[in-house]
This record gives structure tokens, sequence and C-alpha cells, in this order.
């Protein structure tokens, strides 16, 4: 279980689940996340960690929600 702000909840995602999240294909997220590698930090196994997650958050906004 994890904390949830509005209708996402933050927790470790596979990056799958993430595309998913943002209504993109995997190439899509991928080139999206590209420009932040350094902040967002190398994924280790199948999934990025909470706090992972939350930068992402932090970098191109919540799901479903206009920035």
């Amino acid at each position: 279980m994890g904390i949830t702000t509005d209708k996402f909840e933050l927790k470790a995602y596979s990056k799958n689940d993430l595309a998913e999240k943002y209504l993109v294909s995997v190439k899509t997220f991928n080139a999206r996340i590209k420009p932040f590698e350094d902040k967002i930090g190398v994924k280790r196994g199948r999934y990025y960690t909470v706090n992972q997650v939350k930068t992402m958050l932090e970098v191109l906004g919540v799901p479903g929600t206009v920035n």
C-alpha cells in the first residue's frame, strides 16, 4: 500500500505500468524520461522505487492532470 494523491497511488511501478498511467506507449514514455535520467536514476530490477516515481511526478507531472 502506498500514499494516494488524488487518483495516483505513490508506490513502486514498472515501466509498463507508468506508461499506462500516462496513456502513452513504453517507447514514448522512455523518450519523455530520457532528459531526466540523471535526476531519476537507474531502474534496478523490474520496478522504479517510490522515490524515483516521486521524481518522475515532479518532472512529468501527475498523470491525468494539466500542468
